[in-house]
């Protein structure tokens, strides 16, 4: 197993997000690899946990990556976030990325988690994706 691919397929991924058109037009600017210190107004992406697993096989060192991207919001209701978790899966699964290490294999859409946020009320969506890479 390796887990010398991680940075780069985190790296990728959020220059993705950041270059979409859709999530620009959604919610601009705010796609964050770390969230700012403080309260956040409005509608957010976020890169989130990371599960990783060794998938090495025959023709090298190889590895599962589950990991989360996050949409928060304040808006009433889960229109909005609904609406920018759509982009954020129309923009990864099956995305062709370039790693600064590693190659990625496929990047698949897993699972997805909308809930309301009580203490907070905030509406969140959790997308769980897949991504399988081989380190070079």
């Amino acid at each position: 197993m390796s887990y010398g691919v991680s940075a780069a397929l985190q790296q990728a991924v959020y220059q993705r997000l950041q270059a979409d058109s859709t999530l620009d037009t959604l919610v601009g600017t705010a796609i964050y690899d770390a969230v700012p210190a403080g309260i956040i107004t409005g509608t957010f992406v976020s890169i989130g946990p990371e599960d990783v697993v060794e998938k090495s096989d025959m023709t090298g060192h190889g590895a599962l990556h589950e990991f989360t991207v996050s949409v928060v919001t304040d808006a009433a209701g889960f229109q909005q976030a609904k609406e920018v978790a759509a982009a954020v899966s129309d923009s990864l699964v099956d995305a062709t990325l370039i790693l600064a290490r590693g190659n990625l294999v496929y990047l698949n859409f897993n699972r997805a988690k909308a809930r309301r946020v009580q203490d907070a009320d905030v509406r969140r969506i959790d997308l769980t994706f897949h991504a399988r890479v081989q380190d070079t």
